[in-house]
């Protein structure tokens, strides 16, 4: 695409509050090459990092802590372990039954990446996280995919969970600026997603089409049969409620999932954005920008954001689906939808001159890794939020699972994190003889 951001329009990006989180983002190379001279926003130049090499990030780590994660990232460095962690859990669960399968997994996998189960748990976890520099951002471990669809009743009960993270992330004294993560596909079909996806290659829907669904009025969306119209005008309706609930009070960070249903789960968050970031941005969309048709995308929707006068939220991802997308364009005989290399979704934030902790972008990974990067963005000035899974052990074991294999090449990729662990630990083992002297 030959067109870029221009000043005025990266402006208006910019004062839209358009936030990002990921490991490290704003794929905004193209934003800089707005504010630097005619060099060609496609080329992916690499900014001046920041060193995530020292160790002393892991000074604020227990012993346990250190050794844990040191296990666990053992564990994960293992192809084999990580395709099948699904399988190898289940037939655990089945050898040692429920109760005693998850006093084991307990202290171990369930602690490393999983904030508690009670309030009081996750009170505890999100203070401690608090003290380091770090903020919280809730996410509630229910998703579905293709096949897993349970009906209307589930649904809603999944929408008094959703509620209740609301209320917990708004509640608490945690984050001067509460986030919560929600998937759409808890609240609607990800069948119907998938179909409006197709139909949406045809004909497009009008957000207002999809506002005055969400404000219960009586509509008909074509292409739709009267079971799926019934479906849909339930599921925008739950949104609405959790829409209602946030505002002014919780920004709600809705998730990418596959690209054979994002389009349709971008519409229906794009018409949550139109109803409820009039004055601010309560609503975010995520876009996947190791996806080479990410920059269009989101340049469509400053377009339309700026043409229906509301706020823009954006959640920048660098990496989640990876394998299992380059795996189905393969199947399907299509190009590789992947980014060549990394350096197209790095961060321009010091050469756009914004401020590290001014509210406009924010970082984030996922309680239990990168922990190194968080912790010495958090020390460096910059907003770092952790995304924090909570419940019981049966239900994040399938959110774990996922997240497994959503991230494996990171997981099988962590030897810097584990290399930090243990010069952290030598280094106390050496502090220890020394004192013994």
């Amino acid at each position: 695409m030959s067109s870029v951001l221009r000043p005025p329009a990266l402006h208006y990006f910019l004062s839209l509050r358009v936030m990002s989180l990921a490991s490290r983002m704003l794929a905004s190379q193209h934003a800089k090459l707005a504010a630097v001279k005619g060099r060609d926003l496609r080329d992916p130049v690499a900014p001046t990092p920041l060193s995530f090499e020292d160790p002393q990030a892991f000074r604020v780590k227990s012993w346990w802590e250190l050794m844990r994660a040191l296990g666990v990232f053992r564990l994960c460095s293992f192809p084999t372990l990580v395709n099948n962690c699904g399988k190898v859990m289940t037939f655990t669960r089945t050898i040692l039954g429920k109760q005693a399968f998850a006093k084991v997994l307990r202290p171990f996998v369930y602690a490393q990446f999983v904030a508690g189960e009670t309030e009081k748990e996750i009170s505890e976890s999100m203070e401690k996280m608090s003290s380091l520099g770090l903020r919280p951002m809730l996410a509630v471990p229910i998703e579905e995919d293709l096949g897993e669809s349970t009906g209307e009743r589930r649904y809603n009960d999944n929408l008094a969970a959703m509620l209740e993270c609301v209320r917990m992330s708004h509640c608490n004294s945690w984050s001067k600026d509460p986030m919560m993560q929600l998937k759409i596909t808890a609240l609607v079909s990800p069948e119907l997603c998938v179909k409006l996806t197709c139909l949406l290659k045809e004909q497009q829907y009008d957000l207002d089409l999809l506002v005055g669904a969400m404000n219960s009025e009586a509509v008909v969306f074509p292409g739709l049969s009267d079971s799926e119209n019934t479906h849909f005008l339930c599921g925008l309706r739950r949104l609405d409620q959790i829409g209602e609930a946030s505002i002014n009070k919780v920004r709600i960070l809705v998730d990418a999932e596959y690209t054979y249903m994002n389009p349709a789960l971008s519409l229906i968050t794009m018409a949550m954005m139109k109803k409820f970031n009039q004055d601010d941005a309560w609503i975010w969309n995520t876009y996947q920008c190791y996806l080479k048709e990410s920059r269009d995308l989101l340049l469509e929707a400053i377009r339309l954001s700026k043409d229906l006068s509301f706020c823009l939220g954006v959640k920048l991802v660098r990496g989640a689906y990876m394998d299992k997308e380059r795996k189905l364009a393969d199947k399907e005989r299509r190009t590789d939808p992947i980014h060549e290399t990394w350096e197209y979704t790095n961060n321009w934030m010091d050469e756009l001159g914004i401020d590290r902790n001014g509210g406009s972008v924010c970082f984030g990974q996922l309680l239990g890794m990168c922990d190194h990067v968080s912790l010495t963005l958090a020390q460096q000035g910059f907003s770092v939020y952790k995304s924090v899974p909570y419940g019981s052990v049966d239900d994040t074991l399938p959110y774990l699972v996922r997240r497994a294999q959503e991230n494996r090449t990171v997981l099988q990729g962590i030897r810097k994190e584990r290399d930090l662990l243990r010069q952290e630990v030598h280094r106390r083992v050496k502090e220890k003889i020394t004192w013994a002297k």
